[in-house]
């Protein structure tokens, strides 16, 4: 499986130019815990996430609610403006479940990328804040299993 997973709500520049998770972001990635740990079969072999601060505590938040040991591993490709092709040639590839923590218009085309093909560049899975789409291969290629969108 491959979950991609957006970013929690963060503060704004103006609050912090880091850009961490706020109160509510928290909030959200609480409950997708919430809705996971009751979801069986979520054990990613390593969790990616960006550079940006809002990625990495959204998914070191992610593992501690759950209690998983996942490796959190920092993956170039994964801000909001790269080019998701290498990433998901490179999830494709992968033969163990991969979560990945990112951002938006990026996450949309990756998922897009994933299921439709590489010459597919169009935002056909749309992230809400903290939404988490799983990914299932077969031998017909990749297709969703479900979501959770967080409020």
């Amino acid at each position: 499986m491959i979950y991609l997973m957006r970013h929690a709500d963060a503060v704004s520049d103006e609050v912090d130019p880091e850009r961490p998770l706020s109160a509510r972001g928290r909030d959200q990635v609480s409950r997708v815990c919430l809705v996971l740990s009751k979801t069986p079969g979520f054990a990613p072999a390593e969790v990616w996430h960006s550079p940006l601060a809002r990625s990495l505590e959204t998914a070191e938040l992610l593992l501690q609610g759950l209690g998983i040991t996942s490796t959190l591993v920092l993956r170039e490709g994964l801000t909001p403006d790269d080019d998701p092709g290498p990433v998901a040639a490179d999830l494709v590839a992968e033969t163990r479940d991969i979560a990945v923590v990112g951002h938006e218009p990026h996450l949309g085309v990756l998922a897009s990328m994933i299921v439709h093909g590489p010459k597919s560049r169009g935002v056909l899975f749309p992230f809400s804040k903290a939404g988490l789409l799983a990914l299932s291969r077969s031998s017909e290629g990749w297709t969703a299993q479900w979501i959770i969108r967080a409020p």
